[in-house]
């Protein structure tokens, strides 16, 4: 398209091309009235969650790319019951240990533009996703869910857990500027090009308070949708309020000194790339 030539103050201005609108085809139908054209990947690390898997991916919606369960070595049938129940799930096993390790083989495994990271316990509802994906293509860089926001809540926080979330998010918005609401919940996407500046290189519990800190570092533009978290369904957590909210500090104070990574440009040729909605 050509450049559109204006007036202003009797000079002539010219402003950049408009981008070509990516073709039909490249859209994918999301609800009778909305379509998106970049793809989207979901993870799922799991660890023994086979009963809990029927209710997560009943909640994945169809449209969804491609979903990249990653398994921390499961003695029950949890890769199984993904492979019945989504017989094109691609499985990566982990290596190492622990959510943050879990998250960065199964972020290093998609192929997507958008990639949305959910747990595999039942606590969050896939049916959000969507959401997520509405706020990425219309501007953020990283989207995270939030517990406190308007529209979200929780069925699962305890007492401990609320105050030690509500005391570390305090500390990383004085300390690195943010407006968080909530830090300690692991649903968020992104655009998958912002993998470099994310890094992650943790184990644990703490990684979405890396992803969190590391996004604000690098200029992205951050938003919070509300999100609503439910109660495991089976089995328990391996979460350990006190234990994994000292590796939180610790990882909020470590990234302090650490120098930012500059974000990727937007892409502007490939139409799979676009941050299309129709």
């Amino acid at each position: 398209m050509s450049p559109e030539i204006t007036k202003h103050n009797g000079k002539v201005q010219t402003s950049p091309p408009l981008r070509s609108m990516p073709p039909p085809s490249s859209f994918t139908p999301v609800t009778p009235h909305l379509a998106i054209s970049p793809t989207v990947s979901v993870v799922v690390p799991a660890m023994n969650e086979a009963e809990n898997l029927p209710h997560v991916f009943a909640t994945i919606p169809q449209w969804v790319d491609e979903i990249v369960l990653v398994d921390g070595n499961s003695v029950d049938d949890t890769v199984a019951v993904a492979k019945r129940l989504r017989p094109n799930v691609k499985v990566v096993t982990q290596t190492g240990k622990g959510k943050g390790d879990a998250l960065a083989a199964g972020f290093a495994a998609c192929t997507s533009d958008i990639i949305v990271m959910i747990d595999a316990d039942g606590s969050t509802d896939g049916r959000e996703i969507i959401n997520f994906v509405g706020a990425l293509v219309t501007g953020a860089d990283f989207v995270k869910g939030s517990r406190y926001a308007s529209g979200g809540g929780s069925d699962d926080l305890t007492l401990n857990r609320r105050l030690g979330n509500k005391v570390l998010t305090g500390i990383v918005n004085v300390m690195y500027n943010t407006k968080y609401t909530d830090l300690c919940y692991g649903y968020n996407a992104f655009w998958a090009r912002h993998l470099d500046v994310l890094n992650l290189d943790c184990d644990g519990f703490e990684v979405e308070t890396l992803m969190n800190v590391r996004a604000a570092k690098a200029g992205l533009k951050v938003h919070e949708v509300p999100s609503h978290e439910r109660n495991r369904i089976h089995g328990e957590s391996n979460l350990h309020v006190v234990r994994d909210g000292f590796r939180v500090l610790k990882t909020i104070l470590k990234e302090w000194r650490r120098q930012p990574t500059s974000p990727q440009p937007e892409p502007t040729a490939a139409p799979a790339a676009d941050r299309g909605v129709a």
